[in-house]
């Protein structure tokens, strides 16, 4: 009997594929760094062909590593970068323009028309998203408005647009499934949310040819079967969801009120709501956190744009640590009370405040602040961050009691890292055992479609067999310090905000 599961996580920097045991214990590795194009500032690139060479190449190793036959494996969990946006013919696989990342800001004009035309107060009302050149429906409406005769062959059904987990379904499949997940099509803005189906007046809004979509399916469903030529043998694709999604499920964030925060090269909260969305007063998102069994479970989002990006930053940009696994001692030598603060809108602000328009700053500067103190303001941008959005999320859900912030990502190996985050925060971090949640989640996607696990409930019990701490940091900084710091970067922030969404 096929015991084992496949997570294929496609991710903004890299790609890798997880082997899980039926336990959903990791067996093998295998991962790709997947390079990223900047053909102007503010515009970020994928080779779409790279991505899937990446794809295939990292399910070939994880299952060569293992020593596992593809017949073993009950099925693959596909888990993505969310709100990248592709566009491919139907017919031979191949895309028309390279993969307009989540992070690219070239659509912000179009999002300013649909401001311009009142239309913002309905796509938040139907999608719970705001209109933001993140989301895919603008990445979209400007590859139809830039490149000649690509809406003629929209509209004539020779195309097919998606967000990653599509384009690699269709690709996988070798072109027999053009589907998404209820979770990936909620970060489209196309969809309403409440129905669970795209919306045809939105469609129509934008001038976006219904042609183009894929099907909408559960989280955990029949995705079909991969190409048999790729892995050596046809194996179930069950699984599919945005990486942030499977990450909460991933940390077992099964019940409301529980909440997530994923370190990756941006950082992204979930508070899990249950199962009526949430309207967000403070500019925080409403999506699908998850879609089983026709029943949908939803959540309310914070969006960080730079995260692990800025250390990134400080490796490849300023060169003052040879890898990331520097940052934090750096920062750990630097003086507390330096008072340098850094910004890091390298591609705006995120939530709370949406500014496509803002850039990064670093202030505070004396001759006195030297490289460690710009790697210590670099990642404390993150803990007060990461704050901005807990404190919105308290404020829109006030039934969301004591907070243990449950954390992933590359950003969680950092110790120093982590314990600062508890004190901004004013709460315990949870660090888990299994740091790769996102893979993790996919896999346990792909086991509740198998009939190797339960789906997702608020038991204790399942809980505990699903999920196991590693570490737990808590708070040593006294709230009135914290608060103060805080407030520095509140003013901080208010200096390079531009007021342009």
């Amino acid at each position: 009997m096929p015991e084992s599961l496949l997570a294929l996580d496609q991710g903004t920097t890299s790609t890798r594929a997880i082997l899980f045991d039926a336990a959903l214990t990791p067996r093998a590795t295998h991962q790709i760094e997947l390079p990223q194009h900047f053909p102007q500032p503010g515009w970020v690139e994928h080779d779409p062909e790279q991505i899937f060479a990446h794809s295939v190449e990292c399910l070939r190793g994880a299952l060569a590593r293992a020593g596992t036959a593809p017949g073993r494996v009950a099925g693959i969990g596909i888990t993505n970068q969310r709100e990248t946006t592709l566009v491919w013919d139907r017919a031979t696989g191949r895309p028309v323009h390279n993969a307009i990342v989540w992070q690219d800001r070239r659509s912000a004009p179009i999002c300013e028309r649909l401001r311009a035309a009142g239309l913002e107060a309905l796509l938040t009302q139907r999608t719970g998203l705001l209109a933001d050149p993140y989301f895919s429906a603008t990445k979209l409406m400007w590859l139809l408005e830039s490149i000649p005769g690509l809406r003629a062959r929209a509209e004539s059904g020779e195309l097919a647009f998606g967000t990653v987990d599509s384009f690699l379904l269709h690709r996988l499949t070798g072109g027999r499934v053009h589907a998404t997940d209820a979770t990936n099509a909620a970060r489209t803005m196309l969809l309403d949310i409440r129905r669970g189906e795209w919306d045809e007046e939105i469609l129509r809004a934008l001038d976006i040819p219904r042609a183009l979509l894929p099907e909408v399916r559960d989280c955990a469903a029949d995705f079909g079967t991969t190409d048999p030529a790729l892995l050596g043998a046809a194996i179930p694709i069950r699984g599919m969801a945005g990486d942030q999604q499977a990450a909460t499920l991933g940390q077992a964030c099964f019940r409301p009120g529980m909440v997530k925060s994923t370190y990756g090269t941006g950082c992204f909260m979930l508070l899990n709501t249950g199962a009526a969305p949430v309207h967000s007063g403070h500019r925080l998102l409403t999506t699908i956190a998850w879609q089983i069994g026709g029943a949908r479970t939803y959540a309310l989002e914070g969006a960080i744009f730079t995260a692990g990006a800025a250390v990134q930053w400080l490796r490849d940009g300023l060169r003052i640590i040879g890898s990331a696994a520097e940052a934090g001692e750096l920062a750990a030598g630097a003086d507390p009370e330096c008072g340098v603060v850094m910004v890091p809108a390298f591609t705006g602000l995120g939530a709370p405040h949406w500014d496509a328009s803002a850039r990064g700053a670093i202030l505070g500067l004396t001759r006195g602040a030297g490289a460690a103190e710009i790697a210590r303001a670099a990642l404390e941008s993150v803990a007060w961050q990461t704050r901005d959005l807990l404190d919105a999320m308290r404020a829109d859900w006030p039934d969301m009691g004591d907070t243990v912030l449950r954390v992933d990502g590359g950003m969680t190996a950092s110790d120093w890292t982590m314990r600062f985050l508890a004190d901004a925060l004013q709460c315990p971090v949870d660090v888990p055992a299994v740091a790769e949640t996102t893979a993790l989640g996919a896999a346990y996607l792909a086991g509740v479609a198998a009939g190797l696990l339960p789906p997702p409930g608020d038991s204790a019990e399942q809980e505990a067999t699903h999920w196991r701490r590693r570490v737990r940091f808590e708070p040593a900084m006294p709230a009135e310090e914290a608060d103060r710091r805080h407030a520095g970067w509140r003013d901080a922030v208010g200096r390079v905000l531009t007021g342009q969404g």
